[in-house]
Protein backbone atom coordinates (compact mmCIF):
# COMPACT_ATOMS: atom_id res chain seq x y z
CA UNK A 1 0.00 0.00 0.00
CA UNK A 2 1.33 3.39 -0.97
CA UNK A 3 0.93 6.47 1.13
CA UNK A 4 1.88 10.11 1.21
CA UNK A 5 2.18 12.37 4.25
CA UNK A 6 1.27 15.92 3.33
CA UNK A 7 1.09 19.14 5.30
CA UNK A 8 -1.98 21.06 4.17
CA UNK A 9 -0.98 24.53 2.98
CA UNK A 10 -4.28 26.17 1.99
CA UNK A 11 -5.52 28.88 4.35
CA UNK A 12 -8.92 27.16 4.52
CA UNK A 13 -7.35 23.75 5.16
CA UNK A 14 -8.82 20.78 3.31
CA UNK A 15 -12.27 22.38 3.05
CA UNK A 16 -14.52 23.78 0.32
CA UNK A 17 -12.64 24.24 -2.95
CA UNK A 18 -9.47 22.24 -2.05
CA UNK A 19 -11.63 19.36 -0.81
CA UNK A 20 -13.75 19.43 -3.97
CA UNK A 21 -10.67 19.37 -6.20
CA UNK A 22 -9.18 16.53 -4.14
CA UNK A 23 -12.36 14.43 -4.32
CA UNK A 24 -12.85 15.08 -8.04
CA UNK A 25 -9.38 13.67 -8.73
CA UNK A 26 -9.83 10.76 -6.31
CA UNK A 27 -13.12 9.80 -7.99
CA UNK A 28 -11.27 9.19 -11.27
CA UNK A 29 -9.01 6.58 -9.64
CA UNK A 30 -10.07 2.93 -9.91
CA UNK A 31 -8.80 2.08 -6.41
CA UNK A 32 -9.95 2.92 -2.89
CA UNK A 33 -8.29 5.98 -1.41
CA UNK A 34 -8.25 6.84 2.27
CA UNK A 35 -7.31 10.01 4.12
CA UNK A 36 -6.43 10.23 7.80
CA UNK A 37 -5.33 13.07 10.01
CA UNK A 38 -1.90 12.48 11.56
CA UNK A 39 -1.95 11.98 15.32
CA UNK A 40 -5.72 11.72 15.43
CA UNK A 41 -7.94 9.06 16.92
CA UNK A 42 -10.37 9.45 14.00
CA UNK A 43 -10.41 6.50 11.61
CA UNK A 44 -9.31 7.03 8.00
CA UNK A 45 -12.10 8.18 5.68
CA UNK A 46 -12.80 7.68 1.98
CA UNK A 47 -10.93 10.12 -0.22
CA UNK A 48 -13.87 9.94 -2.62
CA UNK A 49 -16.37 11.48 -0.18
CA UNK A 50 -16.37 15.25 0.18
CA UNK A 51 -18.48 15.01 3.35
CA UNK A 52 -16.01 12.58 4.93
CA UNK A 53 -13.03 14.76 3.98
CA UNK A 54 -14.65 17.88 5.38
CA UNK A 55 -15.64 16.03 8.58
CA UNK A 56 -11.94 15.39 9.26
CA UNK A 57 -11.67 19.16 9.87
CA UNK A 58 -8.13 19.40 8.48
CA UNK A 59 -6.73 22.89 8.97
CA UNK A 60 -3.77 24.74 7.51
CA UNK A 61 -0.49 23.32 8.82
CA UNK A 62 -1.94 19.94 9.81
CA UNK A 63 -0.63 16.74 8.23
CA UNK A 64 -2.73 14.10 6.52
CA UNK A 65 -1.85 10.60 5.35
CA UNK A 66 -3.28 9.69 1.95
CA UNK A 67 -3.26 5.96 1.16
CA UNK A 68 -4.10 3.89 -1.91
CA UNK A 69 -3.32 0.44 -3.21
CA UNK A 70 -3.36 -0.89 -6.73
CA UNK A 71 -1.96 -0.35 -10.17
CA UNK A 72 -1.30 3.33 -10.79
CA UNK A 73 -1.71 4.27 -7.14
CA UNK A 74 1.70 5.97 -6.91
CA UNK A 75 0.76 8.45 -9.65
CA UNK A 76 -2.64 9.10 -8.09
CA UNK A 77 -1.05 9.62 -4.67
CA UNK A 78 1.43 12.10 -6.13
CA UNK A 79 -1.42 14.11 -7.70
CA UNK A 80 -3.52 14.06 -4.53
CA UNK A 81 -0.53 15.07 -2.40
CA UNK A 82 0.08 18.01 -4.72
CA UNK A 83 -3.56 19.11 -4.39
CA UNK A 84 -3.51 18.84 -0.59
CA UNK A 85 -0.17 20.65 -0.31
CA UNK A 86 -1.03 23.56 -2.60
CA UNK A 87 -1.56 26.88 -0.84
Amino acid sequence: MGERKVTVAAEVGLHARPAATFVQRAMKAPMDITVAKMNSAKAPVSGKSILAIMALDVRQGETVVISAEGEGSEDVLDELAEIAGTP
